[in-house]
């Protein structure tokens, strides 16, 4: 009995130190990390109070995780703000801030990007949409000189050695311009208050809804995939827009529309589940928080880690818009809990001046222009010229509707703001600064744009110089929103 005894004792002995080794080997083991990428997104979805649209996966990924609901891009434009957030630095400091630029960066070597960081941490690093059977890269869109074959591993995660930790970041296009069409009515969506109210507005509204449950839908197959392949408790999961939706005042501009993103993190038993954080947050945030999380030594950067609970979060938060396309610009803007102040460097040009792209794409925009050339509507938004500052009061104006630059009870927040954004320009080495012309044939540039505009509109069957009226009757056709003469 007492041999008996002994080797049993002696059995457990040799399983103890494999159980801590296993133990100790799974609290050390790094965790995955996805970040899935909606391009050109408000927080317009269920889990954000925004009724009507039915986004149910991405509700129950943020009652699963953290939902932040102050999250912000530092450009209203693709590129300019991937570019951002790939390298944790701002676009107007590592020179990539005009989108559809001719004049690519080089990368100095003190600006390392998340996923040359994350390579060099052991993690096989990966672009795609989320789909085991996609061969090609999916979008990056970067304003600067990179290799996308280097940049990536891979395409897919299932690419990886076995055992290697992945981070892979999924691209959803939607809701992207060209929308989906809308098969059914959202008759409680609101539409903002800076839109005529047209028959055309509330459709091209019902579309950008529909692309964001086509967008649901897809972060739902993610999601299942992690779940199907046992991966799930492990990986962050980081959900965010690139920037805000693609209408008029969002995407290329420096109101909330344009810059305000959803944001959410999920990381079982790491991360409080269902819970709200107010705490004004960037997309520069993202880096320093994946590599926190992934124990990747992270350099000096502006961004903070989200996961620390102990920091307040920013207290102000930048941005900048430059050219855009055909639309040459510089504008730039801090934002606080409160107010939103914006530098408009050209104030001689109009909040609507000449976009191909925008006229190509934003519906609204024609509605807008044909609307108050009858008289039928007015704002500022259509003056021929701008202020050179605007300043909103965010709580009694969330909408930034009613400019205060020139009320004197707001002077003295005016320069406190104004002198944030001289500080800002000059700390962080703002290459806006520097004429575009210098370096890029602009002429030629121009001239590719329109002749885009034009072979565009040409492959609609219009004129390139068509009436506002007759485009009209155009989107309404399109929109099946037109009436019989």
């Amino acid at each position: 009995m007492k041999n008996c005894c002994l080797l049993f004792f002696t059995f457990l002995a040799t399983l103890l130190p494999t159980t801590a080794a296993s133990r100790e080997s799974a609290a050390n083991e790094k965790p995955n990390v996805v970040w899935i990428i909606s391009d050109d997104l408000c927080p317009d979805l269920g889990c954000y109070g925004y009724p009507d649209v039915q986004t149910p996966n991405i509700d129950r990924l943020a009652s699963e995780g953290t939902r932040y609901t102050r999250a912000f891009a530092t450009a209203p434009v693709c590129s300019a703000s991937r570019t951002a957030f790939q390298t944790g630095q701002y676009q107007t400091t590592v020179g990539g801030h005009h989108h559809d630029t001719r004049d690519y960066p080089v990368l100095t070597q003190d600006t390392p990007t998340v996923t040359g960081l994350m390579q060099d941490a052991g993690y096989f690093v990966c672009n795609g949409r989320g789909k085991k059977s996609e061969a090609k890269l999916a979008k990056s869109h970067l304003n600067f000189v990179y290799d996308p074959k280097t940049f990536f591993d891979g395409v897919d995660w299932s690419q990886r050695t076995e055992g290697q930790p992945f981070f892979a970041q999924v691209q959803i296009k939607e809701p992207h311009r060209e929308f989906v069409q809308s098969t059914r009515s959202y008759p409680n969506a609101p539409i903002p208050p800076y839109y005529p109210d047209h028959a055309v507005t509330r459709a091209d509204w019902a579309n950008y809804l529909a692309s964001i449950e086509v967008l649901d839908q897809k972060v739902g197959e993610i999601l299942s995939r992690l779940s199907e392949e046992g991966v799930a408790d492990n990986t962050i999961v980081i959900f965010f827009g690139d920037h805000g939706r693609p209408h008029v005042r969002g995407k290329q501009w420096l109101y909330d529309g344009g810059l305000h993103v959803p944001l959410i993190i999920r990381w079982p038993g790491k991360v409080e589940a269902g819970a709200v954080d107010e705490r004004l947050a960037s997309l520069l945030d993202v880096m320093p928080t994946t590599l926190t999380a992934a124990k990747v030594p992270a350099p000096q950067l502006p961004g903070l880690n989200l996961l620390d609970q102990k920091s307040t979060g920013h207290e102000r938060l930048f941005a900048a818009r430059d050219r855009c396309g055909d639309a040459a610009d510089r504008i730039r803007s801090v934002r606080t809990s409160d107010f939103k102040y914006i530098r408009n460097f050209h104030p001689d040009r109009p909040y609507m001046q000449l976009s191909s792209y925008k006229k190509l794409m934003y519906p609204v925009e024609t509605v807008m222009k044909v609307l108050h050339a009858r008289g039928e509507w007015d704002s500022p938004f259509m003056a021929t010229a701008r202020p050179k500052e605007e300043l909103y009061d965010l709580k009694a104006d969330p909408f930034e509707m009613n400019n205060l630059a020139d009320s004197p009870e707001y002077a003295e927040r005016l320069n406190e703001l104004r002198n944030a954004v001289d500080s800002w320009v000059e700390e962080t080495g703002d290459k806006g600064r520097i004429d575009e012309s210098e370096t890029v044939d602009m002429q030629a540039l121009m001239a590719e744009k329109r002749k885009w505009y034009a072979r565009t509109m040409e492959k609609r069957g219009l004129d390139p110089d068509t009436s506002d009226e007759e485009y009209l009757k155009w989107w309404e056709e399109q929109l099946g929103v037109r009436l019989a003469d």
